[in-house]
């Protein structure tokens, strides 16, 4: 049985796990590799801890605008969801429970509104 995400370090686990698919993944490393730099790779991961422990347990630190940072970025509906795919997986190839399930839901919608914001602005 796998366990629920349950702290700071499950967190790292899974952002972990979950950038290292984004990286290998014929889609997503491109946009990513093009905006983050190797050495750029331990910050982002950083902030990817903070922002999760933020979203799922109300932990104060992460600092900054999600939206903004994508606006620019070449992407489109098929980039959020292949996103949203592996994120799914990462989740559910190492947990279960009431939090996994809340990550994949606040993703899904994060994923949503990027992709509704950022086509929606380049149609106009």
């Amino acid at each position: 049985m796998k366990k629920d995400i349950q702290n700071s370090s499950d967190i790292e686990i899974f952002v972990n796990s979950f950038y290292k698919k984004i990286t290998a993944d014929e889609l997503l490393s491109p946009i990513f590799n093009s905006k983050i730099r190797e050495e750029e790779w331990p910050v982002h991961l950083g902030r990817m801890y903070q922002f999760w422990n933020a979203i799922l347990f109300s932990e104060r630190g992460f600092e900054g605008n999600p939206m903004q940072k994508h606006m620019s970025l070449p992407i489109e509906e098929a980039h959020f969801s292949q996103w949203l795919a592996l994120f799914r997986q990462t989740i559910d190839e190492a947990y279960e429970g009431p939090k996994a399930e809340e990550a994949k839901l606040r993703a899904t919608s994060i994923a949503q509104v990027m992709n509704f914001k950022i086509t929606s602005l380049k149609t106009k």
